[in-house]
């Protein structure tokens, strides 16, 4: 047992902590989302990750994504975020993919090799490919929706696609994996109606033709809750795993 680990082993005993080092993780954006999951996975003990992200840091970015500070600006978030999880875990084996998600990667990225899949995406489109990806492939995955125009922390849950609401996102995506046939499907979502008023549109760049204003704490949370369902479900003997 690596000294870093005691206390975790206390928690999950021998066995747990050998099937978290065991398991291997696909995390796909490391932002405000992606970049908390994926600390809190490595902090776990998951042995293998595979991070997935093609953005830089922008200024922006400081008031909610772990990469983000002033002495990172303009530099590519998968660097920043892979070496912090290589400095946690030197012994993690880490993937790291520098790249935005086209519908064709998706589908070429997902694998059975993988025990959880991570869809910490703030787009539309490139989250409806990885998941339907993930679907037809049978790999497991949970997806956030949206954080943003979000301030309650107690209303932030996972749940079901189909039981979501006050989520304009999951609206979306539910309305798109209907026309596809997919209607089952785990994601972290907030029941806070959404602030209208911070909405602001954008060029459509990179599949994303607006966002809402966030706060620092509500990411991390999205971030929090998809980990802890990857990481209790890795605990699990295979004989325990669920079928959601």
């Amino acid at each position: 047992m690596a000294a870093w680990t005691e206390r975790a082993e206390l928690l999950f005993k021998k066995e747990g902590l050998d099937r978290l080092k065991n398991a291997n993780v696909l995390i796909v954006g490391v932002g405000g989302v992606g970049s908390f999951a994926a600390e809190f996975i490595a902090r776990a003990g998951v042995g293998k990750m595979t991070i997935v992200d093609g953005d830089v840091v922008d200024i922006t970015n400081i008031n909610r994504q772990l990469p983000a500070l002033h002495s990172t600006v303009g530099k590519p978030k998968i660097d920043i975020v892979g070496d912090r999880l290589l400095d946690i875990n030197p012994e993690l084996q880490l993937t790291r993919i520098k790249e935005f998600l086209s519908p064709e990667r998706a589908f070429e990225l997902v694998s059975p090799e993988y025990d959880y899949v991570m869809d910490c995406i703030d787009s539309l489109t490139p989250k409806l490919n990885l998941i339907i990806a993930a679907k037809r492939k049978r790999v497991k995955i949970i997806s956030s929706m949206g954080a943003g125009g979000k301030m309650e922390a107690s209303k932030v849950k996972v749940a079901n696609i189909g039981n979501t609401q006050n989520c304009f996102m999951a609206k979306a995506m539910k309305k798109k994996l209907r026309a596809v046939k997919i209607d089952k499907l785990k994601v972290v979502f907030s029941s806070e109606i959404q602030d209208e008023s911070s909405l602001r549109m954008t060029d459509g760049s990179n599949f994303k033709k607006s966002f809402y204003g966030t706060n620092s704490y509500m990411p991390a949370l999205f971030g929090l809750h998809a980990a802890e369902a990857v990481i209790r479900y890795l605990l699990k003997p295979k004989t325990e795993e669920s079928n959601d």
